[in-house]
């Protein structure tokens, strides 16, 4: 299971294709392919699939410490990964990892378990701190790596030259939206990250999900617009319910702004609470809802 005939190719990054076409829980990995060394991008569940015929890799970064970002690590468990100082504990262990997510005791012990026999994460022990505006020399191409915090507060994309390939990690395009759900995410961040990727010219814009590889800025800008009009169509509905009656966190948890009703995944109460809090807090900032007495209503 080496390359594939659907793996694609942009001057000197390969994208390693996958039958999930990048959708969770799998993602899209890259190959940067340098005269001096070779790094890998995000090991997704694919690299994990392939194992060793990925081919010969001397070192590898993770956009955040993420379980789709670092399934297929364990496959070169020799080579340091570069990760930013927020994320990089993330990274080492899985403890770190689980505590990232704010899931409590009994749902963090459920994921564990799938951390360990789904995506086969185990930890890694050569994690080295990479941050913005730090260049990885590959040989004749590089890697700088640019900050957009706001998904984890460590969450990176790479800019990588002289292709003009700037990856976007899970800042990813697609229609689910932004996601902020974490103990460490940030909605402010995440809109200030959106702003930064507007001002950087690439020719190739590549995602760590579904939408995989956008060309040309024009196309890149729409689509980044439209993946960012989710955060205010999640105000919309956000209001919409308090319009009804006042409502309290658990309530909003329970209608959901992010996932479907029929999505079970131990992490979903935990990422619905996280964004609800957010929005709630944006909004009474901005003087739009207040909270009384444990509910919150329009101002």
């Amino acid at each position: 299971m080496g390359s594939r005939d659907d793996d694609l190719r942009y001057g000197g990054i390969t994208l390693l294709a996958s039958p999930e076409g990048g959708r969770y829980p799998c993602g899209n990995s890259l190959l940067v392919a340098g005269t001096e060394a070779t790094a890998l991008v995000d090991p997704s569940i694919e690299v994990g699939r392939r194992g060793r015929a990925v081919g010969p890799v001397d070192l590898a970064f993770v956009s955040h410490g993420h379980e789709d970002h670092v399934a297929g690590l364990h496959v070169f468990p020799e080579v340091p990964a570069h990760a930013h100082p927020a994320d990089a504990p993330a990274v080492r262990e899985t403890d770190a990892l689980l505590a990232g997510s704010g899931m409590d005791d009994v749902a963090a012990d459920a994921f564990r378990e799938e951390l360990r026999t789904g995506f086969g994460i185990t930890g890694h022990a050569d994690v080295r701190e990479v941050t913005d505006g730090d260049v990885i020399d590959l040989g004749g191409r590089t890697l700088t790596v640019v900050h957009l915090p706001g998904h984890t507060a460590g969450h990176c994309g790479l800019l990588v030259e002289p292709d003009g390939f700037l990856f976007t990690g899970d800042i990813d395009l697609t229609g689910f939206g932004p996601y902020y759900g974490d103990v460490s995410s940030d909605l402010d961040a995440l809109e200030a990250s959106f702003d930064r990727l507007r001002g950087i010219e690439a020719r190739w814009y590549g995602t760590a999900h579904q939408k995989g590889v956008v060309e040309g800025r024009e196309a890149f800008l729409a689509a980044l617009d439209t993946y960012a009009g989710v955060i205010a169509r999640r105000d919309e509905t956000l209001l919409g319910l308090l319009a009804e009656r006042p409502r309290t966190v658990a309530e909003v948890v329970e209608h959901r702004l992010v996932y479907r009703p029929h999505v079970q995944l131990p992490f979903v109460p935990t990422v619905e609470r996280r964004t609800a809090e957010q929005h709630l807090a944006r909004l009474e900032r901005a003087g739009v809802v207040r909270a009384e007495g444990g509910t919150w209503a329009p101002a």
